[in-house]
């Protein structure tokens, strides 16, 4: 799998998630089988690109390459000087937004919203690409299927991104409409990915390695982008993985592998925000992790009154100790996935 001159280890891609793809969930994602990680969005806004908020959603401190960051915005000459500055602060592939269905997004005319605007998506195309091209820096874009069912122009505004020099291109399989609801649909996907030349990444519920599978047999796509799916289930990139290669699952993981990988994005999300934030903020990454295992939502109920982050890393640990004597692999219903309720919780 290719983006520009970077070759990635495999086509699994975890998806730019706002407000929960940062540096230590990518690190995570990646050391268990993520070939690719995009960052959460970065506004091309002037004054909202020199927030505390902003500089932790573009801190990449060890993070291995290559750096993907996703930019968002609605006019041309701010994306192409946001593209700049990333690049600046170490982006090696730059990444549009013509995707996110927040109301508070869309409403400024950003994400899905551009493309109900083609004039002016291509022309925010042509200016990030062309702010990127005398960097060496690919530039990728990640759409739906269009602003709502009789509005899918999907394959229109991807030929015109590929001509305009869109090195990949991704497509969830839903309409700014659906937003999260209802089941992704693949033929847009499939007709993309047969017209165009570029790569084409498929997303959109997209929960399971027998999904997986199926999704690269619908669409034809060179990759996936998995999401929701893997909020608080890392390991999902490696069972995929180790599905497609072998056509069966791997066993669950050892709970006590668990326990350690979520303690170790523990410690790196408190050092990322600071203890205070970083607890109320990892509280969502806890209640992911454990809101299918045996005693989960009564632990994820007691998570909201601690406040100390060594409070809460003796807690989780705990919490997996008591777990593992009983199940020395995460039982198999806990394993699986239900995609909605996770971003819900």
């Amino acid at each position: 799998m290719q983006i520009g001159a970077h070759a990635l280890p495999n086509r699994l891609f975890l998806a730019p998630m706002a407000g929960v793809t940062d540096r230590p969930l990518r690190k995570l994602c990646r050391r268990l089988g993520a070939g690719h990680a995009v960052s959460e969005m970065i506004s091309a806004r002037p004054e909202l690109r020199d927030s505390e908020q902003t500089r932790r959603r573009a801190d990449h401190a060890g993070e291995p390459g290559p750096i993907a960051v996703q930019i968002a915005g609605t006019a041309p000459a701010q994306m192409a000087d946001a593209a700049r500055a990333e690049i600046d602060r170490g982006a090696q592939i730059i990444d549009i937004n013509m995707g996110c269905p927040a109301k508070k997004v869309c409403n400024q005319w950003a994400g899905s919203a551009l493309m109900r605007d083609e004039p002016l998506a291509l022309a925010i195309v042509d200016a990030v690409v062309a702010a990127c091209a005398p960097r060496g820096v690919p530039v990728t874009l990640k759409m739906r299927t269009g602003w709502c069912a009789a509005e899918r122009n999907a394959l229109r505004l991807a030929l015109a991104a590929e001509s305009a020099g869109i090195a990949l291109l991704t497509v969830h399989g839903r309409t700014r409409e659906q937003g999260y609801k209802g089941e992704a649909e693949y033929d847009t996907i499939a007709a993309v990915k047969a017209a165009l030349r570029i790569p084409v990444v498929a997303n959109g519920d997209i929960d399971s390695a027998p999904k997986a599978r199926a999704v690269l047999q619908a669409t034809g796509c060179d990759a996936l982008m998995i999401g929701r799916a893997a909020l608080g289930r890392p390991w999902l990139f490696a069972e995929i993985a180790h599905f497609l290669a072998h056509g069966t699952l791997p066993e669950p993981p050892a709970t006590r592998d668990v326990r350690d990988w979520l303690l170790a994005h523990l410690f790196e999300h408190h050092d990322l925000y600071g203890e205070a934030l970083g607890v109320r903020t990892a509280r969502k990454h806890i209640g992911w992790a454990v809101r299918a295992l045996p005693g989960g939502e009564a632990f994820r109920a007691a998570m909201s009154t601690l406040d100390a982050a060594d409070a809460q890393l003796r807690a989780v640990a705990t919490f997996f100790d008591a777990l593992a004597a009983e199940h020395p692999r995460l039982p198999a219903a806990a394993a699986a996935n239900d995609a909605q309720a996770r971003l819900s919780a």
